[in-house]
Formats: C-alpha cells, sequence, structure tokens
C-alpha cells in the first residue's frame, strides 16, 4: 500500500488537468470510475455509479490527499494527464505495483486529454441584476491575475460561477461582521493555499468596508508563500502578509479577531477552530474538507444502516462531523451557524461555519446541553473528534 501511495503523490504532484480512476478492486464497489477535472483554482472529481454521478469539489492543496485516500486497496488503474505526458498507476490483481510516464505528441488530441486551449467567450452578456458586493466594470486585480475578470473589468463567461461563488462567500462575511463594533480586524486564514479569497477578503474590508485590516496567511508551501507574499507587494497590499507554518503549532502575541479556514484538510479544520475558540476570537468562517477522521472511527449497531453502505457512512461522517464542531464552538460562547456555501448541484460537500462570539448568548444549561448532545453522539457511534479532545485537553470542557 506504501508504494501506491507513493505513485499517487506522484501523479498529484505534477498538477494534472484530468485523473481517471478506473478497475475498482472491490467486486460490489460503490463506483465504477472516478473522473477528476481541474476547475478553475481547485479540481472536481466525479464518481460514476451505473445509473448516477456525485460530484465532489477538492482544493488543489487536497489533491494528493484525496489520491493518497480514494485509490489503495479499492482502485487497480489511474491515468493522470498534463499538457505534454500521460502518468500511469497500474496495479495488478497480485498487488504488482507499475508506474509509468508516456510523452504526448503535440498535448492535445490524445484520449482523455481535456482540451481546454480555447479562449473563453466573452461576448455574451450578463443581464442578472442581482446586486453584488463585487460588481463588474472595476478591474480588480487580483481576479484579473485569477482570470475571473477581464483585463476591462468584465466577468468571463466560463468563470461566472466562481464569481458568484466569491459574491456569496463575501454576503456571508458582511452578515457576521455587519454588527461588529470595531473599525480594525487582526484576521488569521489558515491553510490559505495560493490566497485566491484572501486577496479578495483584504479588497473587500479595505476597498468596499473601508475598515483598517492585518491578515496573515498561514501555509505549509514555501513557495505558495513567497509567490502569494510577492502578490501582495504587487497590488500593494501593504497590510497583507504570508507565513510558512503548520496549523497545530501556530502560535501569535497579536489579537485575532477573525479566523478564516477554507478546505483546511480534514482535522486541520479542528486546529484552526479550536487556536480560534482559546484566542476568544470574535468571529470565525470555516469551509470544511475532507471531513475524513470520523469516517474512519465510527462503529454502531442500533444504527449500522448509516455506516453500512459506504457512500452513506462517507455523507453522515461529514455532515456529523460538522455538526459536532458547531455543537462544541456553541459551547464555547458562539452564536454559530451552519450555511450553504456554494449550491449542491456543484459540490455535496457545501457547508460553511460562520461563528460570532457573543457573550450571555446562552445561559449555561443551553450551552452544557449543546456538549450532552456531542457526547451522547461519541458514545453512540464511538468516536472522539479531534476539536473535542484538543478543548477537553485545554481545560475548556468542564464535565
Amino acid at each position: 500500500m506504501q508504494e501506491i501511495r507513493e505513485k499517487c503523490r506522484l501523479i498529484a504532484e505534477v498538477a494534472p488537468k484530468r485523473i481517471v480512476i478506473s478497475k475498482s478492486a472491490e467486486r460490489n464497489g460503490a463506483y465504477r470510475r472516478i473522473e477528476v477535472e481541474r476547475k478553475g483554482a481547485g479540481y472536481q472529481a466525479a464518481a460514476y455509479t451505473d445509473k448516477q454521478v456525485f460530484h465532489e469539489n477538492i482544493a488543489a492543496d487536497c489533491l494528493q490527499q484525496y489520491l493518497v485516500d480514494t485509490v489503495p486497496g479499492a482502485w487497480l488503474q489511474v491515468n493522470g494527464w498534463t499538457d505534454s505526458q500521460e502518468h500511469m498507476l497500474l496495479v495488478s490483481k497480485k498487488g504488482k505495483v507499475t508506474y509509468k510516464v508516456k510523452n504526448i505528441s503535440g498535448g492535445q488530441g490524445k484520449p482523455g486529454a481535456t482540451g481546454g486551449c480555447a479562449a473563453p467567450d466573452l461576448s455574451a452578456p450578463h443581464n442578472r441584476k442581482k446586486n453584488y458586493l463585487i460588481e463588474e466594470g472595476i478591474a480588480i486585480a487580483p481576479l484579473v491575475d485569477m482570470g475571473i475578470f477581464t483585463a476591462e473589468g468584465r466577468v468571463v463567461k466560463s468563470m461566472y460561477d466562481k464569481f458568484r461563488q466569491i459574491n456569496r462567500f463575501l454576503e456571508i462575511i458582511e452578515d457576521g461582521v455587519r454588527d461588529y463594533p470595531k473599525d480594525e480586524l487582526h484576521i488569521i486564514d489558515f491553510g490559505c493555499g495560493k490566497s485566491y479569497l484572501t486577496f479578495v477578503l483584504y479588497y473587500y474590508f479595505t476597498e468596499i468596508k473601508k475598515r483598517r485590516v492585518w491578515i496573515v496567511g498561514l501555509d505549509l508551501k514555501e513557495d505558495v508563500i513567497q509567490n502569494c507574499n510577492a502578490a501582495a507587494e504587487k497590488y500593494g497590499y501593504e497590510n497583507l502578509h504570508f507565513e510558512v507554518g503548520d496549523i497545530s503549532g501556530y502560535q501569535t502575541d497579536q489579537p485575532v479577531d477573525m479566523v478564516v479556514t477554507l478546505h483546511a484538510c480534514d482535522t486541520a479544520t479542528d486546529y484552526a477552530l479550536f487556536h480560534a475558540a482559546m484566542w476568544n476570537a470574535k468571529l470565525i468562517f470555516s469551509v470544511p474538507c475532507c471531513q475524513h477522521e470520523l469516517n474512519r472511527q465510527i462503529e454502531t449497531e442500533d444504527y449500522a444502516l448509516l455506516t453500512r453502505y459506504g457512500i452513506v457512512k462517507e455523507r453522515f461522517s461529514a455532515l456529523a462531523t460538522d455538526a459536532v464542531r458547531a455543537n462544541l464552538l456553541a459551547y464555547c460562547g458562539y452564536k454559530t451557524q451552519l450555511l450553504e456555501f456554494v449550491d449542491f448541484a456543484h459540490t455535496p460537500k457545501n457547508l460553511l461555519i460562520r461563528a460570532v462570539k457573543k457573550e450571555g448568548i446562552a445561559p449555561p444549561p443551553v450551552r452544557n446541553n449543546y456538549l450532552r448532545e456531542v457526547e451522547r453522539m461519541m458514545k453512540e457511534f464511538h468516536f472522539e473528534p479531534t476539536l473535542y479532545r484538543l478543548l477537553a485537553g485545554a481545560g475548556r470542557i468542564k464535565n
């Protein structure tokens, strides 16, 4: 299995445009094949059954973990295409692993190639009258560099869904900060990656809301951080900078008003929420990703129908993970909501956790009930979520 994981990492590292996962190793596997395609700044996986297809959005930084979690033991073939090469992982029924790289002549037109070099159609008018927080007509530099806006400030037609998603994200932020009394905000963005939304967030606060903000983006990849700092300097965003660091061990002696975590993989989200709660951050906005922890742990006799079928277990685990997180934040004194961030038609993983700290929002009996609900669920399904363990270890959970 370790050799298969290593080859999966090799495929992810070349940032392929398209991946096909095929030849199920399980006779009664849930899917016939999985196709992963690059979509904007990330990827979208389409898992095919005989009659249906299920979609999942994957952050670019999570592709490696997705392949490592999905392929070993379950699939016998993985093909990944870049513009110039095809990478092939083959596993025999006896477990022999073969890895091949084939050059693609011309880079286009081969089976499985995605194409995608045609210029986007910018001619169609957008006659929607919805009032967006970010409107067309202004050439916002980060959005131009992302390929969402043209140099004239018009939305590229093929990127209109991404444009709406960005505005939806800002609408959720707007609702959260509307009653926030301070004109200045210190913000930490955990797992910022290439920081597309971080730059948009800085623009929103400084240019639209006219608030003074300091934003620190944290990520593990040095080259990504260097590029982000160079971009911030290019845009003249003087109070936005990026650091290399691990979410779990991050410390700061600066006040933190807001914590943002977008697509931090699996338990990295829990560490971010834990830090936010320990700092008493007033605002938390989190889009969880890759909620695998409970899926590996849950066991139950009385509700076995929720764990018997792979796809049901996966979705139940993801929803339960975020429900537990919301309850634990409510126990810590936050008004917590689970909101739809992206339309369900695009991905079933479409939740955003918004938590606003308000002293006295719930009396102790109500807050304690949030905790009891979590603990009853932990007992029934035999799991211990990371956020619960961290809060208990820090003395924030009192029994």
